[in-house]
């Protein structure tokens, strides 16, 4: 009786791992040390197209892309000597369709009657996320020649712009030379006028080309504390002129990845700014704080200045020439820069901003 019990349980335990094997939704299947089939399931068969007799009468090498034939093989000695319990590899198989299908197999040993060792793989059909993947990186690769082109480009344009409003400007000095009176002619001051503000522009466009991503093994650690102090003292005079409180409440230890003079660039800009964009209804206050998440420093800067109106002009921020107050002095390429730096270190920036409230810039900074 005791016997008959322990057949049936353990009939019944096959059962239950029979239909585990044959139905799960990844491919099982058992393999002997020479690659061939033993075992498998029918999901095996959906994957590769071919019937369990089909699987069988054949060498599991004759489907695998030529390139990839010997992917299991160092990982598979490993295994054998006992170095590994398991292991997986990505391996390209061809469907009987004739098409390529990505596999990414688990493999492991077992021990049958006999104490034969076989091998349990296990495939996971990872086609259409390798075709995303190849796509994304065919992308990038366009992107990053474009990137060059473009850099090239600018790079060029702003070198022969610059040389010829170099020599504008030199020309317009030797006719002042030699025609005392054209300083009275009115045409001629707005010659002179224009080639200035051609100047101007090739000197904005010359920094925004040299404007590049930077790779984290050029970058410092910098303390963002320090920056911010370097940064407020450096405009204490207008501070002070415009009656205007900052307070430093950033953490004195914590660490940005970044180039100094760019960091430097980034923590004066927005505090100028906030000073420059007062409201006239209240003394300027400007608070820096910073908090960690995950692998970035988000630095804030707070005013309680004019505020933008962001439903306005929101999408246009930050680009070049954009203004939205009325200052005599603003030509709208700071913040353009400014963004432009702050992504070369690798980060981003965020507002939000109510007008007549103030505004809160949210830059991140890559932790050291």
């Amino acid at each position: 009786m005791k016997v008959s019990n322990h057949l049936r349980n353990f009939s019944n335990a096959y059962d239950v791992l029979e239909r585990t094997f044959n139905n799960t939704y990844n491919g099982i299947a058992i393999v002997n040390l020479d690659g061939n089939w033993l075992k498998v399931n029918e999901s095996v068969c959906e994957i590769f197209g071919y019937t369990r007799w089909e699987l069988f009468n054949m060498d599991i090498n004759n489907i695998v892309y030529a390139e990839d034939l010997g992917v299991h093989e160092e990982k598979f000695e490993k295994l054998i000597n006992g170095a590994i319990d398991k292991y997986r590899v990505k391996q390209r198989y061809f469907h009987k369709d004739g098409t390529i299908i990505w596999m990414l197999i688990s493999v492991s040993l077992v021990y049958f009657k006999e104490g034969r060792a076989h091998m349990i793989w296990q495939f996971n059909d990872v086609t259409n996320r390798q075709k995303s993947q190849d796509k994304l990186k065919l992308m990038l690769s366009v992107a990053k020649e474009q990137n060059e082109r473009l850099t090239s480009f600018a790079n060029i344009v702003t070198h022969n712009l610059r040389s010829h409003s170099g020599n504008l400007s030199s020309l317009t000095g030797f006719l002042e030379e030699d025609y005392s009176n054209l300083n009275e002619n009115e045409n001629f001051q707005l010659l002179k006028t224009a080639i200035e503000n051609l100047q101007e522009t090739v000197s904005h466009l010359t920094e925004v080309a040299r404007i590049k991503e930077i790779e984290d093994s050029k970058m410092d650690s910098l303390n963002l504390y320090d920056f911010a102090e370097k940064a407020t003292y450096n405009i204490i005079a207008l501070a002070q002129n415009a009656e205007a409180l900052i307070y430093n409440e950033i953490d004195e230890d914590v660490c940005v990845k970044g180039i100094p003079a760019y960091l430097d660039s980034i923590i004066l800009n927005f505090l100028t700014n906030a000073i420059k964009y007062k409201s006239e209804k209240r003394k300027p206050i400007i608070e820096l704080r910073s908090i960690i998440q995950d692998d970035f420093v988000v630095l804030t800067i707070k005013d309680n200045g004019l505020g933008i109106d962001l439903d306005k002009f929101g999408d246009t921020l930050f680009q070049m020439y954009k203004t939205f107050h009325n200052n005599d002095d603003a030509i709208g390429i700071g913040l353009f820069i400014t963004k432009n730096h702050i992504e070369s270190l690798g980060g981003k920036i965020e507002v939000k901003s109510e007008v007549d409230v103030g505004t809160e810039f949210s830059i991140c900074f890559k932790k050291a």
